[in-house]
C-alpha cells in the first residue's frame, strides 16, 4: 500500500474540508438550517477492513433497532480524469431518513419519506461527493467527470461489493461529521482506488505541495 507522509495527509485532510465546506453551505440551503461539516479523518484501508469500519460505526451510531438490522444508505458515482475511483456516501439507514425529512418538512408522512428517500439521497450524495472530488479536480488542475449518482441500501460489504471494490484495492475513508442545528450525524465517503489510482492520487498531492510552497 501506497503510504503518504504526515505532509501528504495533512494537505489531503485541508483540500477534503475545503469540498465539505462547499457541501455544507450548499446543504444549508436546501434543509433551510446551518449545516456544519468537517473530515477529522482519513484512512487508508484494505476492502475487508472498510466493511468492517462501515458496521462498527453502524452500531455505534445507529438507533437501538437500527443497530440489529446494520443496513447502510450509500450513494455512489464513477469519476474519471486526474485519477479514477469509485466514491461513495454512507449513512446508517435511519441517519438517511433524519436527512430526508428535514429537506422536505415535518408534515410528510413516514411511507412518503421512505419513497422520497431514494431521490433526496442521490441529490445530497451529489453535492457531497461533486463537492469533494470537484475541490481535488480543482487543486490539481486536473478535470475529474462523475457518472450519475446511483443510491443503494445494504450493509457495508453489499455496498462496497457493489461498487467492485475487489480484496486488493485500497479504500480511502473520509469521516464526516455532519452537524446541523438540533442534529449530528456521522457519514463515510469512501474512495475505491486500485494501485494505479493510488500513486496517481499521491503523485498529485506532490504537486500541489510543490505549488504551495513555491507560492511561499
Amino acid at each position: 500500500m501506497v503510504e503518504l507522509s504526515e505532509l501528504e495527509h495533512d494537505a489531503l485532510v485541508e483540500i477534503f474540508n475545503i469540498g465539505v465546506g462547499q457541501a455544507a453551505a450548499a446543504m444549508s440551503g436546501i434543509v433551510g438550517e446551518e449545516v456544519t461539516m468537517s473530515v477529522p479523518s482519513i484512512t487508508f484501508l484494505s476492502r475487508s477492513e472498510a466493511a468492517q469500519l462501515l458496521e462498527q460505526a453502524h452500531r455505534r451510531n445507529g438507533t437501538a433497532e437500527a443497530r440489529d438490522d446494520a443496513r447502510i444508505c450509500g450513494v455512489s458515482q464513477h469519476y474519471e480524469g486526474a485519477f479514477q475511483t469509485e466514491a461513495i456516501l454512507m449513512f446508517p439507514e435511519d441517519k438517511s431518513l433524519e436527512i430526508v425529512r428535514l429537506m422536505v418538512g415535518e408534515s410528510v408522512p413516514l411511507d412518503e419519506l421512505t419513497e422520497m428517500e431514494q431521490e433526496a439521497m442521490s441529490e445530497i450524495g451529489n453535492i457531497i461527493l461533486n463537492s469533494c472530488v470537484g475541490t481535488l479536480a480543482n487543486l490539481f488542475q486536473h478535470e475529474l467527470h462523475g457518472s450519475l449518482p446511483v443510491y443503494q441500501v445494504g450493509s457495508g460489504d453489499e455496498i462496497l461489493d457493489a461498487t467492485g471494490a475487489r480484496a486488493e484495492t485500497v479504500v480511502m475513508m473520509l469521516h464526516i461529521d455532519f452537524i446541523l442545528e438540533k442534529h449530528q450525524i456521522h457519514g463515510y465517503v469512501a474512495f475505491i482506488l486500485d494501485v494505479t489510482a493510488l500513486h496517481d492520487l499521491k503523485e498529485q498531492i506532490d504537486r500541489y505541495l510543490a505549488r504551495a510552497m513555491g507560492q511561499h
